[in-house]
């Protein structure tokens, strides 16, 4: 399958009521997310269908579609501002669409404050190179927020029985698409000098296809988060661009002041700072 077709059908999935279910929790957890990251410059990286920026308030906000995505493209250039979500409802959006690879940003290196990943490196072409294109355009102390579908789920263990069984079977979840494991995720992270500060699953209901199922299983959300929590469909990660040299020079310079001063003095110092 073509990335431009992984890209529809993932669209087309979230129409879904198992696709709306998960869309209301991920927009939740980015809204609280990014509502107090500050700065100019925040990044959307693919899925229009999450407006992940609407609750920043930095001056200049984008939205990036893949080239492979044209025909959403299209589609938010009809909407004229707003976006299309499952249930026909419109949002409004700061934030212009633009076409580009996600591999190759068309930002200056450490010029965002704030990039969101909903599901991009799932359909990225190389995810590792997107990760490493995150990782150049922000600046110290940005802060990236990723969303992804956990392999390691009941939705992921359906999806993998499913694809041992005919190929014209549908699936529960898009066919397309690499499903990356939470930890798998991390450890790129740490590679990169990205500090995971938080993280979260989400959505333990059983994967059932109906909304009238899933509403029966909401019990089971506070049970799932308590007992198994890496369990979830779907795993939120936020992690913050560290530049290690630079903060060890601070903290060495004000633990040498506190040594040289004597307790008063050290709290007058503190004062006027």
């Amino acid at each position: 399958m073509t990335r431009e077709a992984g890209i529809i059908e993932l669209a087309s999935w979230l129409r879904t009521p198992p696709g709306r279910y998960l869309l209301a929790w991920e927009q939740a957890q980015v809204d609280a997310a990014v509502a107090d990251v500050f700065g100019f410059h925040a990044l959307q990286l693919g899925l229009p269908a999450l407006d992940a920026l609407r609750a920043n308030r930095m001056r200049e906000r984008w939205l990036a579609l893949d080239v492979a995505g044209a025909p959403l493209a299209a589609g938010l250039a009809d909407a004229q501002g707003g976006v299309a979500v499952g249930d026909g409802e419109k949002r409004s959006r700061a934030a212009p669409a633009l076409l580009c690879e996600f591999d190759e940003l068309p930002f200056a290196s450490a010029s965002l404050d704030l990039v969101v990943l909903p599901h991009a490196l799932e359909l990225a072409r190389d995810p590792h190179a997107c990760l490493r294109e995150v990782e150049r355009v922000l600046r110290p102390e940005g802060r990236v927020v990723i969303l992804g579908l956990n392999p390691a789920s009941s939705w992921g263990l359906r999806q993998n029985v499913g694809r041992l069984g005919r190929a014209s079977r549908p699936s529960f979840l898009p066919r397309s698409g690499d499903f990356i494991g939470y930890w798998r995720l991390r450890d790129w992270l740490r590679l990169l000098d990205l500090e995971v500060d938080a993280a979260r699953f989400g959505c333990y209901r059983p994967p059932w296809k109906t909304e009238t199922w899933l509403a029966r299983w909401g019990f089971i959300e506070p049970i799932g988060a308590r007992w198994w929590p890496v369990l979830g469909a779907v795993y939120f990660i936020s992690a913050v661009k560290r530049r290690s040299g630079m903060r060890l020079i601070g903290l060495a310079r004000s633990n040498k002041r506190r040594a040289k001063a004597a307790p008063a003095v050290a709290l007058n110092k503190h004062h006027r700072r």
